[in-house]
Formats: structure tokens, sequence, C-alpha cells
């Protein structure tokens, strides 16, 4: 089983200062869910142990800061769980607070698990939103592809809400890799098995 899971996987309540310093030490991927969005699109993660967390808006996933990817992305993680790695452990007003980037957790799932995956592949996903088109998938901290409707089901069907609903974990086919390395998933093969 990888260790680059689907965001919602593997939360954890009440991390200590121990863990987030080993994370920080050890550039190792946590997971809590995301309480606020601030004006400035900052998310606060509620870590637990009177430690607040703080993902800056530039770190809240690839390609916001840049413009590619726009701040909704950030806004909808609100009460939902996010991977994270820690940058800094600060001391404020005698409260401590964990500097923590989403973008770095993707970077990393990104480099050592997306870029080796091959067409063929059976990997754990978790629906994040439907469209008429098709289902997005979340297939390891936050990382979103999509499974066009032709590949959800072996008949045919209107929506994909005809075999999915949001939040299903699933596993799912990499169908397709383009020469851009986005993913395109499939469910049909596995129907049956």
């Amino acid at each position: 089983m990888t260790k680059f899971l689907p965001e919602g996987y593997n939360p954890q309540a009440n991390i200590s200062l121990a863990t987030l310093n080993d994370a920080l030490e050890k550039c190792k991927i946590l997971e809590a869910k995301a309480v606020m969005c601030s004006g400035e699109h900052d998310l606060t993660v509620e870590l637990g142990n009177g430690i607040t967390g703080i993902i800056p808006r530039e770190e809240g996933a690839i390609g916001i800061a840049e413009g590619q990817v726009r701040d909704i992305a950030l806004i909808s993680r609100v009460n939902k769980p996010v991977c994270f790695t820690v940058t800094d452990i600060v001391q404020r007003n005698g409260k401590t607070t964990a500097m923590l980037s989403r973008r770095e957790a993707q970077l990393i799932c990104m480099k050592e698990h997306i870029s080796q995956l091959v067409c063929g592949d059976i990997i754990p996903a978790r629906v994040t939103h439907l469209e008429s088109f098709g289902a997005f998938c979340d297939i390891g901290c936050g990382i979103i592809a999509l499974m066009p409707i032709d590949a959800i089901s072996v008949s045919r069907i209107s929506h994909p809400r005809d075999r999915f609903y949001p939040a299903d974990d699933i596993y799912a086919v990499v169908r397709s890799i383009d020469d851009k390395g986005r993913i395109s998933l499939s469910h049909r093969e596995l129907l049956g098995t």
C-alpha cells in the first residue's frame, strides 16, 4: 500500500509538539483537519494540544502562487482533512504555531508516487466532486485526476452520480498519462473482479 493516500485516509488529532518537530526534521507528511480560511486565504489547521497550524495561501496547493489554481481550491478544504509538511514552528504571544505547506506535501507525492505510476496501476482514490463529464478523484495528498464518464461503468450512465458520491473511497486504474503528467482514471476494468 502506498504511503501517499488521498486526503482523509489518515487524519490525526492531537498532534504533539514532538510529532511536529520530528515531521519538520524528517520532512514527513502529516494530515489534520482545516478548520478556517482567512480573508487572505490562509488555512488554519486543527492540530490539538494548544498548537495552531497555518498553511499560507501560497503553500495551499501546487499552482496557487502561479495563478494556475483558483483560490476556491483552498476555501473548499475547510472542515476537511489536508496533508502537509511542517516548515517551521514559532512562538507567538506565548502560543505555539506550526507553519505548514500542503504544496510541499503535494510536490513530494508527485516526485515519489505520481511520477512513478504507469498505465494499468491500481491505486486508491477518493471522489472529490462530480461533473456531468466525469468524476474528479484525489489520488494522493490532494492531487486530482479525472475519471471520464465513459470510464466509470461498463454500462451507459447519464451522470457519474449514478455510480459515485463525493467522499467515496474507491480503487481506480491509471488509464492514461499525458505529456504534461496529467492522469486519467478508469473504474470499468475493476467491475466484476
